[in-house]
This record gives C-alpha cells, sequence and structure tokens, in this order.
C-alpha cells in the first residue's frame, strides 16, 4: 500500500512538473518583426529594436506576463517564417486583410491608418491624377503595393525589397513618387533624411486590400495566441498604457476609427 502511495504521488509530482513546464513554454513568445519599418519597427546601428510596433509588443509582453524576445525577419518572407515557427506572432505593422487571413490568423487591431503618397518638393505632380504614366515606388508584398496595382494603376508601379530603398531612389530622382502608411511617410519626410519630398496626398482606405487595420498575425488556428493579445490590447487601451506609447511617437491617436 505504501508503494502504490509513493508511485502515486511520484506520478502526480511528474505531471505537475510537466504541466508547469507547459505553461512555462506557453509563456514564452518569440515574436518576428521586420526593423526596417521606422517609426513603427527600426533595427538601431547598436543592435536594439526601436519603435512604435517594439513598444506596444513589449507592454502586450508585460500584461500578459509572457517572457517576450524579438527576431527580425525580411518583409517579403516573414509570413513563411511564421509557418515555420521561426516565431510564435508577427508584430509588424501587418494590415489584417482576407489575402493574409487564409494563411494567418490575427488578433483584433492596434491601430489603422491609411496610405499617402509622397513626391518630391519641386515635383510637376500636383495631383493624384497627375500620377499617370508616372513611376511610383513601393516596398513589394505590402498592402500599398496592392493599393497601388488596383487604384493607381495608370502609374509604372516599381517594387522594392524595403521602404529605405524606395526612399532612397525618390531622393536621388529615380521615381516620381511613393506610396506607404501616411504616418510612415509623414514621420520621414520630416526628417532630415526626406527633406527632398512631401506628402502629396492622403488615400482612402480599401478595406479589401487595406484590411481593418495592422493586427498580431499567429500561426493558423493558434487561436488562444491570437485571443490573448487581443485582450491585452484592450487592456492596455484602457489602463493608458496605449496612449502613453501613442504620444511618444504620433500626435494624433493612431488608433483610428
Amino acid at each position: 500500500m505504501r508503494i502504490s502511495t509513493r508511485l502515486l504521488a511520484a506520478a502526480s509530482i511528474a505531471a505537475m512538473s510537466l504541466f508547469s513546464g507547459a505553461a512555462l513554454a506557453q509563456d514564452k513568445i518569440v515574436i518576428g518583426t521586420e526593423g526596417a519599418y521606422p517609426p513603427f519597427n527600426n533595427l538601431e546601428a547598436d543592435g536594439t529594436l526601436t519603435g512604435f510596433d517594439i513598444d506596444i509588443a513589449k507592454a502586450l509582453c508585460e500584461e500578459m506576463k509572457a517572457e517576450c524576445t524579438f527576431v527580425t525577419n525580411d518583409w517579403d518572407g516573414i509570413i513563411p517564417a511564421l509557418q515555420a515557427k521561426k516565431f510564435d506572432a508577427i508584430i509588424a505593422s501587418m494590415s489584417i486583410t482576407p489575402e493574409r487571413l487564409e494563411k494567418v490568423d490575427f488578433s483584433k487591431k492596434y491601430y489603422n491608418t491609411p496610405p499617402a503618397v509622397a513626391v518630391a518638393k519641386d515635383s510637376p505632380i500636383k495631383t493624384i491624377e497627375d500620377l499617370k504614366g508616372k513611376t511610383l515606388g513601393a516596398q513589394g508584398s505590402t498592402t500599398h503595393a496592392n493599393y497601388a496595382e488596383k487604384h493607381l494603376a495608370d502609374s509604372q508601379l516599381k517594387l522594392y525589397p524595403t521602404a529605405d530603398e524606395y526612399k532612397l531612389d525618390i531622393t536621388n530622382g529615380r521615381i516620381d513618387g511613393v506610396i506607404d502608411d501616411i504616418v510612415v511617410l509623414s514621420e520621414w519626410v520630416k526628417s532630415d533624411a526626406g527633406k527632398c519630398c512631401k506628402i502629396l496626398a492622403p488615400l482612402k482606405l480599401d478595406p479589401e486590400i487595406n484590411g481593418n487595420g495592422a493586427g498580431i498575425a499567429v500561426r493558423k488556428g493558434d487561436t488562444a495566441l491570437a485571443d490573448k493579445f487581443s485582450t491585452a490590447i484592450a487592456a492596455i487601451r484602457a489602463n493608458g498604457k496605449y496612449k502613453t506609447i501613442n504620444d511618444k511617437y504620433f500626435d494624433f491617436d493612431v488608433y483610428g476609427q
């Protein structure tokens, strides 16, 4: 009888250890981001990650009481890397679109801003209609590239691996305009690096292309993790942490409608 009791106790302890280990594993989250999309995410020269996405991610992890680490990945391969389990979630200003929902699941949005077009300050282009026949730069595999293909089809679209590369080309006069998130372009044209250019106009959101804002992507079927992020987003919106981060970067509520 004593032996059976001891065996039972040992089995219970082992089961508890396994359960604790599983719980601990769930509290460790690896987050993938691009690191080349300021002011949302950027890999600095010293190797640190900065930006709105990064600060929001840290606040969400703190709210979830999760231990989070970050991994950078090229944008055009970021969803395949998530599917290959190189990380558990993507926090990289990824819009929640029908096309992406076929490949991954998402949390609720954590911000929503429209696209815009920027041109050189001395450009003869004065309206969106003037883009007809002009070369428009965009980062590949983005909603902005898709938007240009649908709504600015009279322009010649040139795609780039990163936003930095299209910025370099318009600075040097190799393209006529660029399309991206209005916040990204607005922050850029206010900086020394973007003093060449100005915002031409914001663009009307297309729900089929722009989706319902930027969300946190997780592997298909990992709804428990997506729901945890959604709950944490609501919590930091309610407790003021979101506003503190928002006001660090923007003079308006980037959360949107």
